[in-house]
């Protein structure tokens, strides 16, 4: 099994897959990529299983040293992706042999992910190799990469000799960009509370300190009500109202329970969008009926089915 060696580690770059699932009774957080629909087709266009461990790369991506041939591909916001100095693209799979490789600063959002044939073969703790950043465990030692981590690779079967680009139009023009459109539009099924409403009723910004436990809102304050504070189960995509009145849409690494008035829930299939959003960007809120979230994710689902028809119909092993 080689390894990939991190020369510096970006921002924020952390192993993830799609997550760590039946844990949350026991207070375990879902963690896992923050768009698991992408990391789950960058890893198809490698030949893996939509479940493989990839990198997920914040704001700014790391410098990797491969010291063996591998094909990859990148997904999510654009990333200024070189290696050995050649510009490498988004969403197609790439073949290269042993070098540098080296991932810029991020585009049009703040999230990229990176998948490499065999998958990254960190070991798998309750089920996942995904990692914890609260709980401190999965991944690289519970934490983001760091200067002179080794990223064990999994074993493929084939060899990759020379740098190509698999011949690979772009394959998915005609259903729009499905990592960053509409990153700024988040479609949520309200709560009864009466702020619930409230909430579509200006343009929010995202805080600086957002991350991977959830997106903090910056407007005009709702009225939070007067609440008893009693803990209840939370999950990602919940909208909180702090004392303050300023939202919190929960995200991957949120906790299990909370004892803020919850104003709703963002719908599934537009969390990948709020992964997306930088620091700082505005973000309005639509009120959807529970019929209508059921047909947007069907919709999401359709889109997500023919991103698959067309990676199995392009991508040459």
């Amino acid at each position: 099994m080689s390894a990939w060696q991190v020369l510096s580690p970006g921002v924020q770059t952390t192993v993830q897959d799609q997550g760590r699932h039946g844990w949350r009774h026991l207070g375990v957080a879902r963690a896992g990529a923050m768009d698991p629909s992408a990391l789950a087709m960058a890893n198809r266009l490698v030949g893996n299983d939509e479940g493989a461990a990839g990198l997920e790369i914040a704001l700014q991506g790391p410098r990797l040293r491969l010291p063996r041939a591998c094909r990859i591909a990148l997904t999510g916001a654009t990333v200024q992706a070189r290696w050995n100095d050649v510009p490498l693209p988004m969403g197609r799979p790439i073949d290269l042999p042993a070098g540098e490789l080296a991932l810029g600063p991020l585009r049009d959002g703040a999230r990229a992910w990176l998948a490499v044939a065999g998958g990254i073969a960190t070991p798998a703790v309750l089920g996942s190799r995904s990692t914890d950043l609260r709980g401190g465990f999965g991944g690289v030692d519970g934490r983001a990469l760091a200067t002179g981590d080794r990223l064990p690779v999994g074993e493929v079967r084939r060899e990759v000799a020379i740098a190509r680009q698999p011949a690979f139009p772009a394959w998915w023009i005609d259903v729009d960009d499905p990592w960053t459109a509409d990153r700024h539009v988040l479609r949520y099924v309200p709560s009864a509370l009466p702020a619930a409403l409230m909430l579509a009723a200006q343009v929010w910004r995202t805080h600086p300190n957002s991350n991977r436990q959830g997106v903090r809102l910056r407007g005009t304050g709702l009225p939070a009500g007067t609440g008893d504070g009693v803990s209840e189960p939370v999950a990602v995509g919940t909208l909180q109202l702090p004392p303050d009145g300023q939202p919190i849409l929960l995200l991957a690494d949120a906790q299990t329970v909370g004892g803020y008035p919850r104003l709703g829930h963002v719908i599934a299939c537009d969390l990948g969008r709020a992964a997306q959003l930088r620091p700082g960007e505005p973000v309005h809120f639509e009120p959807v009926t529970l019929d209508q979230a059921r047909s947007l994710a069907r919709e999401h689902a359709y889109r997500l089915a023919r991103l698959r028809i067309a990676i199995a119909q392009r991508v040459q092993a």
